[in-house]
């Protein structure tokens, strides 16, 4: 049977609401989600407390995890090398995650650097990671749409692709920052890129609304990305884009479509349940 990877962001879930989770709460959650089988948990991330405080007890949170029953990789967010530097010392995580945009205004409104800037870091960074023995996923933000009036369309993305590649990039999520993509621009992007470039594993990170789930992962499956992120319940966005009616992919969703077209998800469903559960307690209490 042919399976995908679902990479569970509950950091992306977290770091836009103002009221400060507690680190036992945050904690108790990624436990209840590392029990469910997903490939990876992107479970926090080291950047500036001032752009995203809900973040800052990162460390503090990897302290109360067990990882001992797991089989989930874990990735946390950074921003700059110095990000990478700190999250590089953690040996219990897997995967740094930078987010590149190919928008000249939302790299500055996310990272204060510009395209040509991030360029220099995410070389740094990709060294950082080597000599710690972490892989390095690159977001390619606005990848399928920009709002902000910057140069787009699918050829700019696939020099960025090049770019990445060439630099050495092995997992890159294209990113749907702003809910933006339809299935056109969907299945033309990634049946282009994934055979493109094998040595590259290319994942979907959807931000979308209500209406618009199943046409988002129907698209990208048929034009063969096998690597999804969500969140259950579809909590969270992107704090620095933000649409009230846009959220995260609803982990649910990925579930219920995979399911329904016989792919293996690898996850446990009563585990999942429970998971599910502890979002709408955690998440109803903060929301």
């Amino acid at each position: 049977m042919e399976s995908v990877k679902i990479i569970e962001c509950p950091r992306d879930a977290m770091q836009g609401i103002k009221k400060f989770i507690p680190t036992s709460q945050k904690a108790a959650y990624i436990q209840a989600l590392l029990r469910v089988g997903f490939d990876t948990i992107d479970f926090g991330s080291f950047v500036s407390p001032k752009a995203i405080p809900q973040m800052q007890d990162t460390a503090a949170v990897l302290d109360l995890l067990d990882l001992s029953k797991t089989s989930s990789k874990l990735l946390a967010i950074i921003a700059n090398t110095k990000g990478a530097q700190i999250a590089s010392e953690f040996g219990q995580i897997d995967y740094l995650g930078f987010p590149f945009s190919i928008s000249e205004n939302f790299q500055m409104r996310n990272t204060h650097k510009t395209v040509a800037e991030s360029i220099v870091v995410l070389d740094e960074i990709l060294n950082i990671a080597a000599k710690s023995n972490k892989e390095v996923v690159a977001y390619l933000s606005m990848g399928f749409g920009n709002p902000y009036g910057d140069p787009w369309n699918v050829e700019i993305v696939g020099q960025w692709t090049e770019k990445l590649a060439g630099m050495g990039v092995k997992i890159l999520s294209l990113s749907d920052t702003i809910g933006s993509s339809t299935p056109e621009v969907i299945r033309y992007l990634f049946s282009h890129l994934v055979p493109q470039y094998p040595q590259i594993e290319f994942g979907a990170h959807f931000h979308t609304t209500y209406a618009k789930w199943y046409e988002k992962i129907d698209a990208a499956t048929q034009a063969g990305c096998r690597r999804f992120d969500g969140a259950i319940q579809g909590f969270g966005g992107c704090p620095m884009a933000k649409d009230e009616l846009t959220g995260n992919m609803p982990t649910e969703k990925l579930v219920s479509y995979f399911t329904a077209n016989k792919i293996n998800t690898n996850l446990n469903p009563l585990s999942f349940e429970s998971a599910y559960n502890e979002a709408s307690k955690l998440f109803g209490r903060f929301y």
